[in-house]
């Protein structure tokens, strides 16, 4: 690389001048200390939106990066912040990281050059759209959003604001997710016309004879936010809060952005999706049940162009065909009785022959990190595509949206993939959003 490149400021690469004056070169990230002799001043400055289990996981992950630091935190719940803050502050050995119970603060701060959000699935559009335009890189678990409206306007503060983005479908990252995908890609099943996806059962049941208020250290008016008025109950917030659908998806909504994504990075679909979807089965939790109303079993099935047609469901709702290869994961059927499963557990194939496959030069291929934070750091100074970019973060959740509808409805609709809309039934386009309680918008 040409050394004259290793005088270019880190900050003027981050706010994306950088990449504009210097197009023709990618900075290393060890031009900018990333060999262990980092600079303070030279780190990639973090802050991370929720602080809960996910979140621990991320910054436990990120505070390791030499070139990387974590600077401030933000939750609603003072409790959780404070612990957070502690686990911070006792890995740098000092007392520097800022807390902060309004992420809209931790925003403001012009040092930050990247977030990582690990809130409530309903909270995403509106901390990812303030911080693209506030010219953060951003992390965001997934699914990216809790509405399919919500995704198209993260994509479009992100590309507007030129701005690095990374899904957490860290399953992109791994190597037998990725061996299967280039098996795919590149054509070593032939045609495939049948995708099977399969999810956890999902569906908790709790019932609350009453609901407390919500203790001092948990801002609840905030922790609902642009959702619709939920009473607190403590088995309602933290992790339990993907079983209420204003808050979360339950297993669907949770797992589509692994399973799904990669039934979507396999076929090259991270900017397009189905033209039909048709709802099978939608089903609570059949046990006594008033705090949650995510489905325990369900079923969609979604029709892409060139004939292919994916079925999404619960592991217990998946043909046999399925079931003889594990519980979970996705599943490629191509030519004659050829097929490839990938799990979290490995990689299967109709012969053993297609995982041993040499690849051609010609053939596509993903790079080989296999950290997601690390690919997210890189591409921070880079300024490359991430491995699960924004755009495939928001159309391997659509799938689930769209499956949600057509399965509460009972129903199935025609999508037009470009435009990203109902095409037989208009009306239904009203539904792929909501309407945010009092001032909240995603509107500048």
């Amino acid at each position: 690389m040409n050394t004259r490149n290793t005088t270019i400021s880190r900050r003027l690469f981050l706010s994306g001048m950088g990449a504009t004056l210097t197009a023709p070169y990618i900075i290393p990230a060890m031009a900018l200390g990333a060999d262990g002799g980092t600079a303070p001043s030279e780190r990639i400055q973090l802050g991370c939106i929720g602080t809960g289990s996910q979140a621990k996981g991320l910054v436990e992950n990120a505070i390791k990066h030499s070139q990387a630091r974590v600077v401030a935190l933000c939750d609603v719940d003072k409790n959780r912040l404070t612990e957070a803050k502690g686990l911070v502050d006792g890995y740098y050995g000092d007392t520097a990281c800022a807390p902060y119970s309004d992420y809209r603060e931790l925003l403001a701060r012009d040092d930050i050059d990247a977030v990582i959000v690990a809130t409530p699935d309903h909270w995403h559009a509106l901390v990812c759209v303030e911080a693209a335009r506030r010219g953060k890189d951003i992390y965001c678990e997934k699914p990216l959003t809790w509405s399919l409206g919500e995704g198209k306007a993260v994509v479009k503060a992100v590309q507007e604001n030129n701005r690095v983005f990374q899904v957490g479908s860290w399953q992109r990252s791994g190597e037998d997710f990725k061996l299967a995908c280039e098996l795919v890609r590149n054509g070593y099943l032939g045609g495939i016309k049948r995708i099977l996806v399969s999810l956890p059962n999902g569906g908790h049941a709790f019932w609350a004879d009453s609901f407390p208020a919500a203790p001092p250290e948990l801002d609840w008016e905030f922790y609902v936010g642009p959702a619709e008025w939920t009473p607190y109950h403590p088995e309602r917030c933290h992790w339990d809060w993907r079983w209420w659908m204003s808050f979360g998806g339950g297993q669907m909504m949770d797992w589509v952005g692994h399973h799904g994504d990669i039934a979507h990075m396999a076929m090259d679909w991270d900017t397009t999706g189905p033209v039909e979807v048709e709802g099978i089965l939608w089903e609570p939790a059949r046990k006594r049940n008033n705090l949650y109303n995510a489905p325990e079993h369900y079923q969609f099935i979604l029709k892409y162009p060139g004939d292919v047609e994916m079925t999404v469901a619960s592991a217990a709702d998946m043909p046999d065909q399925f079931k003889a290869c594990g519980e979970m994961g996705t599943m490629f059927f191509g030519e004659g009785d050829a097929w490839v499963y990938v799990d979290r557990s490995g990689i299967r194939a109709s012969n053993e022959a297609l995982l041993k496959t040499k690849f051609k030069t010609e053939d596509f291929r993903f790079r080989s990190q296999t950290n997601h934070m690390t690919d997210f750091l890189d591409c921070i100074v880079s300024r490359e595509t991430c491995i699960a970019p924004v755009n495939a973060g928001h159309r391997s959740a659509s799938i689930g949206h769209l499956g949600k509808l057509a399965c509460m409805l009972k129903a199935g609709f025609k999508w037009d993939p470009a435009s990203e809309t109902i095409t037989d039934n208009p009306a239904l386009n009203g539904m792929l959003t909501r309407r945010y309680r009092g001032d909240w918008s995603l509107e500048a």
